[in-house]
């Protein structure tokens, strides 16, 4: 069995099921994403654990939107160790309401959450917490997994059930994709490669309706590129109010 195809054959199977089927919901967060840009306010993603890489995948990256700004908490990403401390703390109830509330994110801000089954009280309380502060949530889950698992937060609704819009990545429950004869855990997640694409074409369409929009967008160049350096200090400069991540600018 030639295990390489397999996969990639899944990957590229997976993308075109999403590609075909979450056009217009990736549409509405990009115009959300860009109605929110438009208007003064900010943007955020947020994950857990492995989910976190696409919030990190988001920001400060070169041609990508300058002004999405992760949110990263102590005890979900993967630099802690033990690494299983990451899907304790996810399962905290009340934990996604402290991370918000030590966020600058007010009412108008859109906020990106990507929680793959989507069932565990952190990324549900965030959404919810996010909501309650007048934000918008856009949700990057799996459907035919999270429609599977009950959920685990208090209130028993998953993620997809407190976004305001849901983007399915169309992957299979649990995440591994490929079945190897002997091996009985399926093996080859599709969400990072699949969910990374998909934001980043959101990401790509909220930059054009802001163009279309007559704005100018702040996209990252490359720093290894003539003017790259300069087009970037400048940009920072000019839309710094909305960015976070920089510290000081």
């Amino acid at each position: 069995m030639d295990a390489i195809n397999a996969y990639l054959n899944e990957v590229t199977r997976t993308l075109q099921t999403a590609r075909d089927t979450q056009h217009d919901a990736l549409q509405q967060g990009a115009r959300m994403m860009a109605d929110a840009a438009l208007n003064g306010h900010s943007l955020f993603a947020f994950g857990c654990s492995h989910a976190g890489l696409l919030a990190l995948e988001l920001y400060y990256r070169t041609g990508g939107m300058a002004l999405i700004n992760p949110i990263r908490a102590p005890g979900l990403n993967l630099d802690i160790d033990p690494a299983t401390m990451t899907s304790q703390m996810e399962r905290l109830p009340g934990y996604g309401r402290v991370i918000v509330d030590h966020q600058p994110i007010q009412a108008g801000d859109v906020v990106i959450i990507h929680s793959v089954s989507g069932r565990n009280p952190v990324p549900v309380d965030v959404a919810l917490r996010v909501r309650e502060l007048g934000g918008k949530v856009i949700a990057l889950t799996s459907m035919a997994y999270t429609t599977g698992v009950s959920s685990r937060h208090p209130s028993g609704q998953n993620l997809y059930q407190v976004a305001d819009i849901v983007i399915d990545n169309c992957g299979c429950p649990g995440d591994g994709a490929v079945t190897l004869p002997g091996l009985q855990e399926k093996v080859g997640p599709t969400s990072t490669a699949v969910g990374a694409a998909l934001l980043n074409a959101m990401m790509t369409q909220a930059v054009q309706y802001m163009l279309e929009a007559g704005a100018t967008p702040p996209v990252f160049m490359s720093a290894n590129v003539e003017g790259g350096d300069k087009h970037n200090q400048d940009m920072l400069r000019e839309y710094g109010a909305h960015i976070y991540y920089m510290g000081h600018i």
